[in-house]
């Protein structure tokens, strides 16, 4: 069984390359980092350790590497081939690739192959469906219809903290032990494939967005509260009793929206937020505050993690998100210069007042309660 993947980075070579090596597919990593690519076909294989107190060291055999950059020929083969294509390489990746993952599919199509799934797992809501977006563009109405007919892009939900490392070995991947990866059935063709630690469910959105209002959310909140208190790292953070306290309590009001919404049991709820909180306090992992953070803009967005939940909050709940609306306060503020997002958030609320900002980049109407409720913590 062949997979090709899209991102040799550490999400790609320690969480899906893994899973899907343990499930006896060759993985064929598909980058343009000329060091990992040649590496990866130099050794074959690499090592991925566990961030935990009983460290555990596996090696991923039977994976290889192909460069996007200089050997896109050789890209669209592979996808001819496969048996299962998937990315991780960052929701602004998606359109660059998707024109390779056409050719590719157009190839399969020609050569009369059987059936495919292409799943993006990314750190986004509905990326499979971005990446079909991206895919279908250019595409005549016979081939669009030829396309539905085999080929899928089912949505998935993937969580796994991997951080920022530097090791000797280049190909080594330090990770947490926790990961989680869901995917939508119910949007498959073809067999479900056998890999051990993905879970198919039929519905996905309880798993989104338990998943984007408590690991997302939490992250974030750690981040920019911990950002304005001065930290330096999420462990800082997390040591800190205020914004220790500040996390927990932003994830009761979206864990509140998620019992409300799902259904789902609050005393199990709170069991998983109780596991979130410890993998961020995790002493093996130590993410800077501002990898975390960045991205402010995408991450104010309406439908991202700040935002949703807080205004889900006062739609199910008719409560005011008093601690969200604190966190989104925080991200209005964060200002790193070497965060191109952040420069620009920051020049729009000196052009346009945080108000006008806040609809603009966030969606909301200047009349929606989470405003006003916002610019209270920013006075």
């Amino acid at each position: 069984m062949l997979a090709v993947h899209f991102g040799g980075g550490n999400i790609g070579r320690g969480f899906i390359g893994k899973l899907l090596s343990d499930a006896g597919y060759e993985v064929v990593f598909v980058d343009v980092n000329d060091e990992i690519v040649d590496l990866l076909n130099e050794k074959r294989e690499y090592k991925v350790v566990l961030a935990a107190d009983q460290s555990e060291e596996t090696i991923v055999k039977n994976v290889r590497a192909i460069n996007s950059k200089t050997n896109s020929d050789e890209v669209i083969s592979a996808i001819a081939k496969a048996d299962l294509v998937t990315t991780a390489v960052g929701p602004t990746v998606l359109g660059i690739i998707a024109n390779l993952i056409r050719d590719g599919l157009k190839m399969r199509a020609e050569a009369g192959s059987n059936s495919l799934n292409i799943i993006a797992c990314e750190n986004m809501i509905g990326g499979s469906s971005f990446l079909k977006e991206k895919v279908y563009e250019s595409l005549n109405t016979d081939q669009v219809e030829k396309f539905d007919q085999l080929f899928a892009f089912p949505n998935a939900a993937v969580d796994r903290i991997v951080p920022i490392q530097t090791n000797e070995d280049k190909l080594m991947v330090l990770v947490e032990p926790f990961y989680e990866w869901a995917v939508d059935q119910s949007m498959m063709i073809g067999e479900v494939p056998a890999i051990e630690g993905v879970t198919f469910v039929d519905d996905l959105s309880p798993y989104i967005e338990r998943k984007l209002f408590t690991v997302n959310t939490g992250h974030a909140a750690a981040a920019y509260l911990g950002y304005e208190a001065g930290l330096k790292t999420i462990k800082d953070a997390m040591e800190d009793d205020h914004v220790l306290e500040a996390v927990r309590n932003t994830l009761q009001e979206t864990g509140a929206v998620l019992v409300e919404k799902y259904g789902f049991n609050s005393e199990e709820h709170q069991q998983y937020i109780n596991k979130i909180v410890g993998r961020f306090k995790n002493p093996h992992i130590n993410d800077d505050i501002t990898r975390v953070a960045r991205g402010p803009l995408r991450k104010l967005g309406r439908n991202d993690r700040l935002v949703s939940p807080a205004v889900q909050h006062i739609q199910y709940l008719e409560k005011n998100p008093e601690n969200l609306a604190k966190v989104i306060a925080a991200a209005l503020k964060y200002d790193v210069q070497e965060d191109p997002e952040a420069v620009e958030l920051q020049e729009k609320i000196k052009a346009n007042g945080y108000e006008e900002t806040m609809v603009q980049v966030c969606g909301l109407s200047k009349d929606h309660p989470l405003v006003e409720l916002v610019l209270k913590n920013l006075k």
